[in-house]
C-alpha cells in the first residue's frame, strides 16, 4: 500500500498548524497525559490507523505505560486493569468516535459527568475530536507507520 499523496502535511499548512495549536491547548489543560494517550490510541484502534496506533502506543510506552494495559484496552470493558476515570473516558472515547452507532448515549455521558469538571470535559472531546481528525488524514491518505526493523516479526 502506498500513499495517496506525498507530503500531506505541506499541502495544507494553515489548517495543519491550526491542528497543532489545539494539540498544544489541550496538552495545556491540566488533563493526565495518560487520559489523552489512551484517548489517542483507542480512537486509533476504533478508525484502523496503523500510524496513528503505532505512534501513541510508542508514546505511551515510553511514559512508562504497561504492555499489558497497552495489549488489554481494545477489550478495556473485560479488563480490570482500568481506573473508573479511565473506563469513563474510553467510555466517552468510543461515543463520540462511534457517533453514527450510539449517538453519544446518556450512560456514556453521565459516567464522564460523574468523573470529570465540565471544563475537563470540553477538552476530553475535544482530544477525541482532534485524534479522529488525524486518524482520517493518515487513514484517508494511506499514510503508514514506520517501523523499525527489529520490531518486524520474522
Amino acid at each position: 500500500m502506498h500513499p495517496r499523496i506525498d507530503n500531506h502535511f505541506s499541502l495544507a499548512p494553515a489548517a495543519i498548524k491550526a491542528m497543532m495549536t489545539l494539540e498544544t491547548a489541550i496538552a495545556a489543560s491540566g488533563l493526565d497525559n495518560t487520559l489523552i494517550g489512551l484517548i489517542k490510541l483507542r480512537a486509533s484502534q476504533i478508525n484502523g490507523c496503523a500510524y496513528c496506533i503505532h505512534m501513541h502506543a510508542e508514546h505511551l510506552r515510553q511514559a512508562g505505560e504497561t504492555e499489558m494495559r497497552l495489549y488489554l484496552l481494545s477489550a478495556w470493558r473485560e479488563a480490570p486493569i482500568y481506573t473508573d476515570r479511565e473506563r469513563a473516558v474510553l467510555g466517552w472515547t468510543e461515543a463520540l468516535t462511534l457517533l453514527p452507532q450510539n449517538g453519544a448515549a446518556d450512560e456514556d455521558y453521565a459516567e464522564i459527568a460523574a468523573h470529570f469538571s465540565p471544563e475537563e470535559q470540553v477538552n476530553l472531546t475535544l482530544a477525541i475530536g482532534a485524534i479522529n481528525a488525524w486518524n482520517r488524514l493518515q487513514v484517508g491518505f494511506r499514510i503508514q507507520p514506520v517501523v523499525k526493523e527489529a520490531q518486524h516479526a520474522a
